[in-house]
């Protein structure tokens, strides 16, 4: 086991200068202004390959033996460990075999490529990480090659520990400071080596809701395996928090909060308002936190620190983020209603909303009686605002579902209202999270087959390696237990969404109820 005196001397004498930049300590003016606190965040974004990454995979290379040199390292990686790694095998000058799964964007195996020159080879191999990071494994034994780790080894953990060497000269005198999650090298690092010199610092470690691998580690006193993790915030898509990552948060870190994906596109925004830099979504996850922890301890006054970890970002990203970002910062709601058929019902409605702006508005004629209406407004105050919005239009008659933390609602049904069957069906609805690979939609209906008529499907992506789909099927009650084998043959990630709200409402054969 690595001792602190230890990681201390390895991070004080880390090379990673060879390579990396000090990046800037910049205060956000806006953000501060805007929570009543000094914020101050750490641009990781300008090292050469645009995070952090960096810094890790430069320190362990440095640390082969001249024989492991010659032999070569390997990677599995489809994101910023990959140009990591790439990056500095070319300037050590060695060769870097990083395995990526075959879902892995054009852009991002390019840019793997682009980064290693002519040390980088790029094998493509299986549609997930953990396909990708088994198949380096077995090139590493066959061939000899160095494995290099994302995040679970000292000399990794070390060389991201360098950003905390850095804070502390560039703001000593912080408060607090926030540090993105994923296998948890980053805040190990940095934790080990802040909480030696400056033991008052509080450490919060920031995950994406969707991928909390140390917070159920935290809550199990040793690393567990996630059932699933979201597509989302990709550069924190973690199953597992590594073993000696957590041995160290579980001493330094003081405490563990997550955020939504819509927390973490307001915070995307935040940043770009203050730096117009865009962050991609794990880079922004300690801002995001940041926003959230102010907001529920009402903290004000404080010198609070973040550390935008990454700006790999793909462009097509932008689309999702754009139409999140206000429901993060609470100045948007979306919600569902009913109001009567008639004359004059929609402008009555309108003159309710107190001339607030209708940022979406989708109609659908239910009956001769009510029309169903899938609502976006504006908020000038935040939550507190929608409720005596609420109350006034319940007292006015009319029906409200609240959506805005209906993911279902916001990913697919908002694109979908319009539609019902013209039958009563046995109809069961399912997402599902499709790896982005041609052939993976002929997989899906090859193993269902054509037993079960599909009634409902909706396509979306935003950019990253899986698609998010919605689908509907007529399953007679006595094939259901056939059909459940089959979704379990298909491998994919799914939940049935039969019973949500939004579904009911808008789209199914059932009279739309709030219950």
């Amino acid at each position: 086991m690595v001792s602190e005196a230890d990681y201390l001397k390895k991070i004080l004498l880390s090379p990673v200068y060879d390579v990396a930049v000090q990046s800037d300590l910049v205060r956000l003016d806006k953000l501060s202004a805007s929570l009543g606190n000094d914020i101050w965040l750490k641009r990781e974004d300008q090292q050469p390959v645009k995070s952090f990454k960096l810094r890790g995979a430069y320190n362990r290379l440095c640390q082969l033996t001249e024989q492991q040199c010659a032999a070569g390292v390997i990677a599995a990686s489809a994101g910023n460990h990959a140009q990591g790694v790439a990056y500095s095998a070319r300037i050590k000058q060695m060769k870097a075999v990083i395995v990526m799964p075959e879902t892995t964007p054009e852009i991002k195996v390019e840019a793997v490529r682009t980064f290693g020159g002519e040390y980088a080879e790029v094998v493509l191999h299986g549609t997930s990480f953990d396909a990708a990071s088994a198949h380096a494994r077995q090139l590493a034994d066959q061939h000899g090659y160095t494995f290099v780790p994302p995040f679970d080894d000292p000399d990794v953990i070390a060389g991201q520990g360098t950003i905390g060497r850095e804070l502390l000269e560039q703001n000593p005198h912080l408060d607090t400071l926030f540090i993105a999650v994923g296998g948890g090298g980053l805040a190990a690092g940095i934790g080990v080596y802040l909480k030696q010199l400056k033991p008052d610092l509080k450490i919060v470690a920031v995950e994406s809701e969707e991928s909390a691998c140390l917070k159920a580690a935290m809550e199990k006193g040793e690393p567990v395996d996630l059932p699933s993790v979201g597509i989302f915030a990709d550069g924190v898509a973690v199953k597992r928090i590594g073993s000696e990552t957590f041995r160290l948060c579980q001493q330094y870190v003081d405490e563990v909060i997550t955020v939504s994906s819509d927390e973490i596109c307001a915070a995307i925004k935040d940043i770009f308002d203050d730096t117009r830099v865009i962050a991609e979504p794990a880079g922004a996850l300690s801002v995001a936190g940041i926003r959230k922890y102010v907001r529920e301890n009402n903290t004000q006054g404080q010198k609070i620190g973040g550390i935008l970890c990454g700006a790999n970002i793909n462009f097509h990203t932008l689309r999702y983020v754009s139409e999140r970002c206000e429901l993060g910062e609470q100045k948007e709601v979306v919600f569902a209603a009913k109001i009567p058929e008639r004359p004059g019902a929609f402008r009555h409605f309108c003159e309710l909303l107190g001339g607030r702006a209708i940022t979406e508005f989708n109609y659908r004629f239910a009956s001769n009686k009510e029309a169903h209406i899938f609502v976006g407004l504006k908020l000038r105050q935040g939550r507190e605002e929608f409720k005596a919005i609420a109350e006034s239009l319940k007292q006015n008659g009319y029906q409200l579902f609240d959506l805005s933390d209906n993911e279902m609602a916001k990913l697919h049904v908002r694109y979908m209202v319009g539609g019902r069957p013209p039958k009563l069906l046995n109809e069961h609805v399912f997402s599902f999270e499709f790896p982005e690979h041609p052939g993976a939609l002929m997989k899906f209906l090859d193993t269902l087959g054509e037993r079960w008529n599909i009634t409902l499907f909706h396509y979306r992506n935003h950019g990253a390696a899986e698609g998010l789909v919605l689908a509907g099927f007529d399953i007679p009650a006595d094939s259901r237990a056939d059909f459940d084998q089959h979704l379990t043959q298909l491998g994919y990630q799914f939940e049935e969404q039969t019973a949500n709200p939004a579904y009911r409402f808008f789209l199914s054969d059932l009279n739309g109820v709030f219950d």
